[in-house]
């Protein structure tokens, strides 16, 4: 009974064991699953039965994103689409995005790898690494104590086995190492039936094989001696040139080992060609350069002459071949070659190359015509070998017959021929050829150098000219009927080339006649202008002047078209041409000051003052409330002498005027005669009329500072102060005020509070750092300069005086960075070129002060200093030439700012100076 209640530890066995269960798993086994385990291969459900299921369950058939590929194009179906601009544009503009993205990131990916290897290396270390220590110290290790280091052997305690096998030696080679060091002194049978040695030894001597070797290098030494003329004791030496022995040595192509392999191949593949193909002309032609190239020319020119056999209708074969020969062989050739191509043009071009006498290429030409004679290219070689004009219009005039639809034959024709008959050619071509914009263009040009005969009168020749105009519009008119649409910018081109051949009449015709093809009515006056301005910067001034000329017709209201017109005959024009356009300019445009002013100033810088004053007396009655006009004559007068006039000017134009800048001007005048009063007088009455202009308050006070009355001076920069907080030169006047008057502590204390009303001022800085190098504080300024660059970063004025507070050695240093914060400043730019001026690197340092002058943004505030700065290097360093144009192009540029320039400029006693005695002031007074 106990042992039925007892459980049975073993029915485990009979059950069934769980669906995850592996057996062996606890003890580390790995279960695998077979066929038996998992049944016979089955269908899965369908697709439509999948579908349905889905449907019941509510949901969504999922979209295979491969279903529409192209199963005979893995890529895409759109792979094989066509690859157009806008494709490649796209692809480079996603490329560019990535290279930007790339670069954004590239600094940061590669220090964050750069860190990731560091502290890999220095956990894992390289076993090379770990042993470096050790590595060094061998270096140390002697000599006795690297011999008494002791054998490595068998630390393993185990025993080895030993090989003890042996081998048998082979007979042959026992019995040749017997006989290695043995002579052999008897003869064989067979040596004794042919008689013994042929050459019996001396003495029974046996042959010293050593001194024969000695013997033969010593006869190749003194050959090699005679040869290269060290060796005189027979008097036959033959010296050759060691430099071209060497020289020939380098022209010796050496192939090497995998060149030759390649001409074997390539040599082995065109064989196949040939034979597979014989007929195939570049076969032969590739397999006789192979050869050509291997250096084999007999068998180039062998291959070749098989290549015409097999393809005697090729005329590249036959050229092959003729390159391949010589010239006289060539010759063979090319006259085999035109009995099978005849009609090739390239085959008689190439036998007519090979003559050297004219004759024979006339003949070879001739003949080549008899065959070719619709060939353009024969024609015109043949004309050229022609000597005599008579002679060529003859041919021309077979050629054009034969080959009417030449465009350039009828055009040879008609410049050999007499312009009257020119002109019947000329006709005939027309009707031949009536698409040719060519032949309505040299129609014209004949036109025109007939109108410009010495013996044409003034009116024929503006006649003739006219005529001009009206044939290229009727070519015009003819292409378009023959539907030959020429665009704008091809007319464009013609235009220029006319000009560029001095057919400046046929350039303005075609422009006339179509410059306004294909232009919107909105888009012209932009159109135009620019195509004006790209003729210019071309160097085709008359173009760009027919094209304003043009615009000026449609467009005569339009003061910016006058003004480019002006400006292009003041640079590139005459003064005759100049007067015209400002006189036609001020016709159509009465209103406008600038063009009125600019003709006046060419009036007087002629020197006819009359005729200025007459041109500014129109002006006034156009413009009678004009500011410009009322102070441009009262300038003319005053530099005439004319003062009492200027005054009385001034005073009508207070009234009529009545602007700030006229009475401004007013007071200037009555300080630069002297009249201390009256300006102040002048200056009272405007401050109450205009209180917010600075520029009265300047000239108040800098007229009370010239008369030592410093309080009245502080009391007019203090009102402007006041009135103008923004105007930093009040600041700056009353700062330098108080520093005159010896109060350095109070110019400081002016300049912090101007500071804080215009923040981020570099001019105001710079003042500071001024102020301190003038009260001898070096430290104090360099402390100011920082403070001044931290909040004004890009200002080249501040990285000027910057560079020049460094001591010398670390300019160079504080010039790069300069450039790298402010390159494009010219205070920058002038400062490195006077660095380069320092250490006597002349060439560069006018380099940097052309850029420096060219820098300005705006060319109306150029800086007088950088000029000046320039014309005192060319003193020193320049020819007359480079300080001259210096000079001119400084004048040119009309500066009117700067540390220095200013003070000297507007200095009483220089009032009536030019610029040009300003610029030398100025270059005298910079240290």
């Amino acid at each position: 009974m106990a042992a039925k209640d007892k459980p049975n530890k073993l029915a485990f066995l009979s059950m069934p064991a769980p669906a995850s269960y592996v057996a062996g798993l606890g003890r580390g086994a790995s279960g695998f699953t077979t066929r038996s385990d998992i049944g016979p291969a089955r269908e899965g459900p369908s697709a439509e039965v999948i579908a349905e299921a889905q449907a019941r369950r509510g949901e969504e058939a999922e979209v295979d994103p491969e279903q529409f590929q192209d199963p005979d194009n893995e890529y895409g179906l759109f792979a094989g689409t066509t690859y157009e601009a806008d494709d490649e544009e796209a692809d480079r503009i996603y490329e560019q995005v990535d290279q930007a993205m790339d670069a954004r990131r590239r600094a940061r990916r590669e220090a964050r790898e750069n860190e990731e290897l560091a502290k890999h290396r220095a956990e894992r270390p390289k076993i090379q690494q770990q042993f470096a220590d050790l590595k060094r110290g061998l270096s140390v290790v002697t000599d006795e104590e690297w011999e008494s280091i002791p054998e490595v052997g068998n630390l393993t305690r185990k025993k080895r086995k030993r090989d003890e096998r042996s081998f048998v030696v082979s007979d042959s080679v026992i019995v040749g190492d017997r006989a290695r060091t043995e002579y052999e002194t008897s003869l064989d049978s067979r040596q004794q039936a042919m008689g013994g040695f042929e050459t019996p030894a001396e003495n029974g001597t046996i042959t010293n094989f050593a001194e024969m070797s000695q013997a033969r290098d010593k006869i190749l030494s003194l050959k090699l001696d005679q040869v290269s003329g060290t060796a005189t004791s027979t008097g036959l030496q033959t010296a050759i040139d060691p430099k071209g022995y060497l020289t020939s040595l380098d022209s010796v192509v050496l192939k090497t080992d995998a060149e030759i392999g390649d001409i074997k191949r390539a040599r082995m593949l065109f064989d196949s060609l040939v034979k597979s193909n014989p007929k195939h002309a570049p076969g032969w032609i590739a397999a006789a350069r192979l050869e050509e190239h291997a250096g084999r020319t007999v068998a180039a020119r062998k291959m070749i002459k098989q290549g015409c056999e097999q393809c005697p209708k090729n005329e590249d074969v036959w050229l092959e071949a003729a390159r391949l020969h010589n010239n006289d062989d060539a010759k063979v050739i090319l006259a085999d070659a035109v009995q099978h191509v005849g009609q090739s043009v390239r085959i008689w071009m190439a036998a007519a190359d090979l003559e050297h006498d004219a004759k024979a290429k006339k003949r070879v030409l001739r003949k080549a015509l008899e065959h070719i004679p619709n060939s353009v290219r024969l024609w015109k070689e043949t004309v050229n070998l022609e000597s005599s004009a008579v002679d060529a219009r003859i041919l021309l005039s077979r050629a054009v017959e034969v080959i009417p639809q030449s465009v350039e034959l009828w055009l040879a024709l008609a410049r050999l021929e007499t312009p009257d008959k020119a002109k019947a050619v000329l006709n005939k071509a027309r009707k031949a050829v009536p698409t040719s914009h060519e032949i309505w263009i040299a129609a014209g040009r004949l036109l025109e150098q007939e109108a410009y005969a010495p013996e044409k009168t003034a009116e024929q020749r503006d006649k003739e000219l006219g005529m001009v105009d009206k044939t290229i519009e009727a070519g015009v008119r003819e292409l378009r009927r023959h539907q030959v649409l020429l665009t704008r910018e091809q007319w464009l081109k013609e235009a220029e080339r006319c000009e560029n051949e001095d057919a400046i009449r046929t350039c303005e015709a075609i422009i006339k006649a179509t410059i306004a093809m294909d232009v919107e009515e909105e888009d012209r006056l932009d159109t135009w202008t620019g195509d004006a301005e790209a003729a210019e910067a071309k160097g085709n001034i008359g173009a760009a002047r027919a094209i304003l000329a043009y615009a000026l017709r449609v467009f005569p209201d339009k003061k910016s078209l006058w003004r480019k017109a002006a400006d292009l005959e003041k640079t590139r024009g005459t003064k005759e041409s100049l007067n015209a356009i400002l006189e036609r300019a001020v016709h159509h445009c009465p209103q406008a000051e600038v063009l009125w002013l600019m003709w006046a100033k060419e009036k007087w810088l002629a020197g006819d003052v009359p005729a200025a004053r007459e041109v500014l007396e129109r002006a006034f009655v156009a413009n009678s409330e004009s500011e410009q006009i009322w102070l441009a004559a009262v300038k003319l007068e005053a530099e005439n002498g004319e003062l009492q006039v200027a005054r009385e000017l001034l005073v009508r134009a207070r009234t009529v005027a009545d602007t700030e800048r006229i009475w401004m001007k007013s007071a200037v005048f009555e300080r630069q005669q002297g009249q201390l009063d009256n300006a102040l007088e002048t200056l009272a009455t405007a401050i109450k009329k205009y209180p917010k202009f600075a520029k009265l308050y300047m000239i108040q006070g800098e007229i009370h500072q010239q008369r030592k009355d410093h309080a009245a001076a502080r009391a007019s920069y203090a009102a402007g102060i006041k009135a103008c907080p923004k105007n930093i030169h009040l600041w700056i006047l009353a700062s330098r005020l108080e520093e005159a008057d010896g109060k350095s502590i109070k110019a400081r204390a002016l300049l912090d509070k101007a500071r804080l009303a215009n923040p981020g001022n570099d001019v105001l800085w710079a003042e500071a750092v001024g102020v301190e190098e003038r009260s001898g504080g070096a430290a104090q300024a360099k402390t100011v300069l920082a403070r001044g660059l931290q909040e004004c970063p890009a200002s080249g004025l501040l990285w000027s005086m910057a560079i020049w507070a460094e001591p010398r050695p670390t300019r160079k240093a504080r010039s790069a960075d300069a450039l790298r914060k402010a390159g494009s400043d010219p205070w920058v730019l002038c400062s490195v070129a006077r660095l380069f001026w320092a250490e006597r690197k002349i060439e560069k340092a006018r380099h940097w002060f052309e850029r420096a002058v060219a820098a300005n943004e705006n060319p109306a505030d150029t800086w007088g200093d950088i000029w000046a700065w320039w014309l005192k290097f060319e003193r020193q360093h320049g020819v007359a030439e480079q300080q001259e144009e210096v000079a001119k192009k400084a004048v040119a540029a009309e500066p009117r700012y700067g540390p220095t320039w200013q003070p000297i400029a507007k200095d009483v006693a220089n009032t009536s100076k030019g610029a040009r005695e300003i610029l030398e002031l100025v270059a005298e007074a910079l240290h």
